[in-house]
């Protein structure tokens, strides 16, 4: 069988699947490294001339789902082409650090943001209009625990490829979930300076190198701190992950404020009148009191006439920025929401981190500049010089100032989040956090900016006010409202049970990213394939995936993962596979089999989805004896033989032990079988006769259809699963002993049909001419040589027409190899004997089995007095088969055992088997030389003679069965028939005599003629 390379293995599948493609689906169009990306944008707005509806267009119609199963299937087939490649290219050169999973980790991630893009292209619309609820309801809520999730039902679906706007923020999810582990992996395994750009890094840690003094500025601490304290610098790379997430699947900012321009009543561009409605009140009050300065709230009569339009509460009378606080008076209603959403659109900017400068600019448009200006002096996002001791000292002030303000509260919870994220301070911004990532981003904010006011007071003391190092006066609180920093790992699983959060926390996504942050991907992995053993064995016992015998600790919280879930058991897979290739320590057993159940998952999904060409890949990243299991269970489906040849070359490819592969296949197919109630009795008898029933001559009958057609899935399994050893080279003996297994399997669980078809697609001569090529040089039909030196007479022949042409040493050496293939010849039909004889007796049996079936059609015959001659052609017919198939099982069937326990089995199998076929046998013989011809009764004498003789085997057998009594009955009744017998295939006549002489003439008696 030609092997065949990797690429081509790849270029074949492509093509093999390029009729199937649908040249306008979104996703097809889609390279694995290069592609336009305006291209997505355009696919659908392009315009296109009329045409015909196609063949392509009705399967379309008439099959719905098509479009996303072909879509799914692309994805999947990119996945595991860029896992092939990009190993094949990191199996040439060792790297450091994560550099060699990098580039994969990135084409994991295009396939993800390509799939985002062309779903949004469908479901923007739907997205924006949820987000606006989301918006919405933000504003409306103080309390702001409402969820951002959809209430089922207002998804909205495209019915041309079946997907909803779910799928969209699925796929965002994993685009954040690659996202997040390149950079997880870029901390922990950071990639040399020099091949960053090779590579593909996203993040650059500052440098130790440079030197910080006094005279450094703010910036060059923050650099320098996150230089030295490896902790700061993990959460700082979370923190930014998360502002990037916020960013790409938020609304966007100038949809935000369009949400705010129409719930604040004013119109669009109304924003820089400011508190619009408030103001009109205090010049309404200035002009009617004509009062020249400013009010004041203890300004005469002004509590009972600057109220509120519901006039319900006292307006501030001026409009400074801290009026609201400083006076304790209100805004007018619209004023209040315009304050709020202000404060709301601030949020959301330090929330996605965006820089001061477009905050600022932000801010500038709306003539509110000065909330730019409060949000300035996080030093993450310092342009300026600010090195002086007293821009040092202001800077730190500061932070804590804006702690203060997030603890004192301002005039919105959104106003105190803002402060809470610059200074730290943790509480606030827990109170406006609605999910997953905001609490996550609030603690580990907190933690990362408390982290490095300790590292500037460890450091730089003299750079500190006396005031915050001693926590003198109003500074004299914790940034963390009492609680203590905590590690990601701690933060990660205390959101599994806020009442907020507990349930997104056990989201699978949630799940996966929140194992990489807090450095327990390997527990996720044990816990979960635990799980998915739990689930795959909830409704009976899986054949995929074993039931594991460790428990999870009690209270220990999984996602609800399972078989189904294809998407995540393909992205856990994948990254199972990145960190193999770094090295990463999973544990031991039974860590290793629960991770190894989320590979096994996957593959059997690929199998279910037609991608049997990719399991090799998958299964090759298993252990040895899992690789063989895996494969083991999925072979057996594939039945074409071209998708067979296809998958050797494959196991072969990726270094799987074809053989190790099947005999476990085997051996798993007959465990999993069901065992027999009696298990004591391993053979019982065959059941070919009717019970007690007896025809005209007092033989009993054959039943009709005593094999059938019906067959267990288990032994359809075995029959598919043996195919495959015709694929593998050489492996006689072993070929032979899986063979007799089946078949000793099938005996014991009566699956004759299924033994029959094995009997009937892979024969002795089928197997003989596939391996004898590899064994003997060339391919031979062993099953067609009575003995060893037929072809060796050939060769002989041939010796001696070409003597004259070769020298005595030519001739010494095709002598000895002659006698070498003659041996071989020998050995080889001695290791496939057993294999022969269950093979000959099924032959026996299917050929008992089609000559019922005729011998019942004569009665129809008979009853509708037609010409019977074609009938009882066909009954000569099946009865030469019986007659030529009976014979091997008449002499010395199944009696060449390698093992005392063989002999043993063999035994019973002979006990089992031959007095009920012999005796089917007598009655095919009765039955037939009633129409055929009386000379077939001869035959019913040589089986007498063989029962008869001395040590005979089959005799015994009789015997050890108890059926001697019946066999004794039957060749009376045979007798009788001979005795009676007259030739009713002729009009009369003598017997023909046999080849030794037998005749039936001997039982003739005739009277003496009355003239004698």
């Amino acid at each position: 069988m030609p092997q065949m390379s990797r690429e081509e293995s790849w270029n074949s599948l492509h093509h093999s699947e390029a009729s199937g493609d649908n040249a306008d689906d979104g996703y097809s169009d889609v390279s694995m490294e290069d592609q336009d990306e305006s291209d997505h944008g355009n696919e659908r707005s392009a315009t296109v001339s009329p045409t015909f509806p196609t063949i392509s267009d009705a399967h379309r119609a008439l099959h719905p789902l098509q479009a996303t199963a072909d879509r799914v299937g692309k994805q999947v087939e990119r996945f595991a082409e860029n896992l092939d490649r990009l190993s094949i290219k990191n199996q040439r050169k060792a790297q450091k650090g994560c550099l060699h999973v990098l580039p994969l980790i990135n084409a994991y991630k295009k396939i993800a943001s390509d799939t985002v893009r062309h779903l949004e292209t469908m479901h923007a619309p739907e997205r924006r209009k949820e987000l606006s609820k989301t918006t919405r309801r933000r504003l409306r809520s103080s309390s702001g625990r409402s969820t951002t999730r959809p209430a089922h039902g207002e998804d909205s679906r495209d019915q041309d490829v079946m997907t909803t706007v779910e799928d969209l923020k699925r796929w965002e999810e994993e685009e954040q979930t690659w996202d997040l582990l390149s950079l997880i992996l870029q901390v922990h395994f950071p990639v040399p300076q020099s091949e960053r750009s090779k590579a593909g890094a996203d993040i650059v840690r500052p440098s130790k190198t440079s030197e910080v003094h006094r005279y450094s500025s703010e910036k060059d601490v923050w650099d320098s701190f996150l230089a030295s304290d490896d902790e700061a610098w993990e959460r700082n790379t979370v923190v930014q992950w998360l502002q990037s997430c916020a960013d790409r699947s938020g609304q966007d900012i100038e949809q935000v404020v369009e949400e705010l321009e129409s719930g604040a009543d004013r119109g669009s561009g109304l924003w820089a009148h400011s508190w619009l409605f408030t103001k009109e009140a205090i010049k309404g009050q200035k002009r009617l009191r004509s009062w020249p300065k400013a009010l004041e709230p203890n300004d005469p009569g002004l509590d009972a006439s600057l109220l509120n339009s519901e006039k319900t509460k006292a307006l501030v009378t001026q409009l400074d920025p801290d009026a609201i606080t400083r006076q304790k008076r209100v805004l007018e209603k619209q004023d209040h929401y315009f304050e709020r959403a202000m404060w709301l659109a601030c949020w959301e900017m330090v929330r996605r981190g965006k820089d001061w400068d477009y905050v600022r600019e932000w801010c500038q448009e709306r003539v509110e500049g000065w909330r730019a200006t409060a949000m300035r002096g996080d030093p993450r996002t310092i342009l300026y010089n600010t090195s002086s001791a007293t821009s040092w000292q202001s800077r730190v002030l500061w932070r804590q100032t804006c702690a203060l303000a997030a603890k004192e509260g301002g005039i919105d919870e959104y106003e105190n989040a803002v402060y809470g994220v610059l200074s730290g301070y943790l509480p606030s911004v827990l109170k406006v956090s609605r999910c997953w990532d905001d609490y996550l981003f609030a603690q580990y904010n907190s933690d990362l900016l408390h982290s490095f006011d300790s590292y500037v007071k460890s450091n730089f003391a003299d750079r500190v006010p006396t005031a915050l190092m001693n926590k003198q006066g109003s500074f004299n609180f914790s940034a963390f409202g009492g609680q203590n920093i905590q590690s990601g790992k701690d933060i990660v699983e205390k959101m599994k049970h806020f009442k907020a959060t507990k349930e997104e926390a056990r989201d699978p996504f949630k799940m996966l990213q929140g194992s990489l942050i807090g450095k327990s991907f390997a527990d996720f992995l044990f816990t979960h394939g635990v799980r998915l053993a739990q689930t795959a064995n909830a409704k009976g016992k899986s054949k995929i995936i074993p039931l594991m015998s460790v428990n999870i600790s009690e209270g220990y919280v999984t996602a609800p993962i399972s078989m189904d879930d294809h998407d995540f058991l393909r992205i856990i897979t994948h990254i199972i596979f990145i960190f193999q290739d770094l090295g990463f320590d999973f544990g031991k057993e039974p860590r290793i089999q629960a991770m190894e159940n989320i590979i096994v998952a996957y593959v059997d999904y690929l199998s279910k989805a037609g991608k049997q060409q990719l399991l090799p890949l998958y299964a090759s990243r298993l252990s040895r004896a899992r690789s063989w299991s895996c494969l083991g269970r999925q072979l057996p489906f594939i039945q074409e033989h071209r998708e067979r040849e296809t998958l050797t070359q494959l196991m072969k490819q990726y270094d799987i032990n074809v053989y190790g592969v099947l005999s476990t296949q085997m051996q798993m197919i007959i465990r999993d079988a069901v065992p027999k109630k009696d298990a004591s009795i391993r053979y019982t008898k065959l059941r070919i006769l009717e019970d007690n029933r007896l025809d005209a001559m007092g033989l009993r009958p054959i039943k009709a259809d005593f094999i059938g057609k019906l067959m267990a899935d288990d032994q359809q399994d075995l029959v598919h699963g043996f195919e495959w050893y015709l694929l593998l080279d050489g492996h006689w003996e072993e070929t032979m002993t899986a063979g007799v297994a089946v078949y000793k399997f099938l005996v014991r669980s009566h699956g004759l049909a299924a033994a029959r078809m094995l009997s009937q697609t892979v024969t002795f001569s089928d197997i003989s001419l596939a391996k004898t090529n590899s064994i003997l040089g060339r391919s031979l039909d062993l099953s067609k040589s009575k003995d060893a030196g037929d072809d060796e007479a050939e060769s002989g022949r041939t010796t001696r027409n070409t003597r004259s042409h070769l020298s005595s040493s030519q001739r010494r050496r095709r002598s000895s190899s002659a006698r070498r293939v003659r041996s071989e010849r020998e050995l080889l039909l001695d290791d496939g004997d057993t294999f022969r004889a269950f093979e000959n007796l099924f032959a026996a049996l299917s050929a008992l089995e089609e000559w019922k079936g005729v011998a019942d059609e004569g009665q129809k015959y008979l009853e509708k007095r037609q010409d019977i001659r074609p009938w009882k052609d066909a009954l000569q017919n099946a009865y030469d088969k019986v007659d030529a198939t009976m014979e091997p099982l008449l002499h010395d069937w199944l009696q060449k055992p390698e093992t005392d326990a063989d002999a043993e089995e063999f035994k019973e199998i002979r006990v089992a088997g031959l007095p009920e076929v012999v005796l089917a046998y007598n009655t095919v013989l009765d039955f037939s030389s009633r129409y055929l011809s009386r000379d077939l009764l001869l035959k019913s004498m040589d089986i007498a003679s063989l029962i008869a003789a001395e040590n005979s085997e089959l005799a015994a057998c009789f015997v050890a069965a108890d059926r001697m009594p019946e066999l004794v009955d039957s060749f009376a009744y045979l007798s009788k028939s001979i005795i009676q017998a007259e030739d009713r295939g002729a009009k009369g006549g003598k017997s023909k005599k046999k080849r030794n002489g037998e005749t039936l003439d001997l039982w003739t008696v005739r009277a003496p003629s009355s003239q004698a």
